[in-house]
């Protein structure tokens, strides 16, 4: 399996802790003010936003926690958020992409800057990185769902491109033109998906091992625990072992 895949695993498996399920919430209720700032406060007109919420009451967000953020993205209290993309590059030559949702340009990119010097890394330009990438939909859904077999027929059958499924759950991948398709025809057999976003998907995977390995885990992960960070991104390709040491 790819770097980001298990890195996202990991993540999945930390969402237990209070801290790691605290910034989960706020990630998710910042996604839903950024989409109703961007195109209104109705889901129905606004695919964006439909998917956040699925996305934040499939992670048990309380419906006050949904509905607030809904009011700050409407103008009422709410600071206004910058989207922005970060691109640099890990140990052994790993690309990473960070996209953030901040108020503050300049402690964000202090923040990434800093995280990525930390751990052996440094920013590039933007582009130096995201041509390695291709923008996907993802929908992810746990392994308690479905059955491989029956995840794998049903994504299919909705236009999906690829479906890979292990212990920790199911990743669906479709065009990213289809992902609100696609992520309704599963939550109309399935529920709402964990998470159904437009993701940077990896064209190649930089193999990377050993001590270059745990650095590039120890950096996402530093990234990703980020208040301004919404989602990192990254192409390598990691062995079990080192995947397994990591997560102990």
């Amino acid at each position: 399996m790819a770097g980001h895949s298990k890195f996202a695993n990991i993540m999945h498996r930390k969402g237990a802790q209070d801290k790691r399920r605290a910034q989960m919430f706020t990630k998710l209720a910042r996604e839903i003010q950024a989409a109703v700032r961007l195109s209104g406060a109705d889901p129905a007109g606004n695919p964006r936003l439909a998917r956040a919420m699925a996305a934040a009451r499939a992670q048990s967000v309380p419906k006050d926690n949904i509905q607030r953020a809904i009011d700050r993205g409407s103008g009422a209290g709410g600071e206004t958020l910058h989207e922005i993309r970060y691109e640099g590059f890990g140990p052994g030559g790993v690309g990473i992409i960070v996209e953030c949702l901040t108020d503050n340009r300049n402690r964000s990119v202090g923040d990434v800057r800093t995280a990525f010097n930390r751990y052996e890394g440094a920013l590039g330009e933007t582009g130096s990185v995201s041509f390695q990438f291709d923008r996907m939909g993802e929908m992810r859904y746990g392994a308690s769902v479905a059955s491989e077999d029956a995840m794998l027929e049903a994504a299919i059958e909705a236009g999906a491109d690829d479906c890979e499924s292990d212990a920790d759950g199911h990743v669906i991948l479709c065009p990213y033109a289809a992902l609100g398709r696609v992520s309704a025809a599963l939550a109309k057999r399935f529920g709402d998906a964990a998470t159904a976003r437009i993701i940077w998907h990896p064209q190649t995977s930089v193999p990377v091992q050993g001590d270059t390995a745990q650095t590039v885990l120890k950096l996402v992960s530093a990234l990703d625990e980020l208040d301004d960070v919404q989602a990192v991104y990254a192409n390598f390709d990691i062995s079990e072992e080192d995947f397994a040491a990591l997560n102990t």
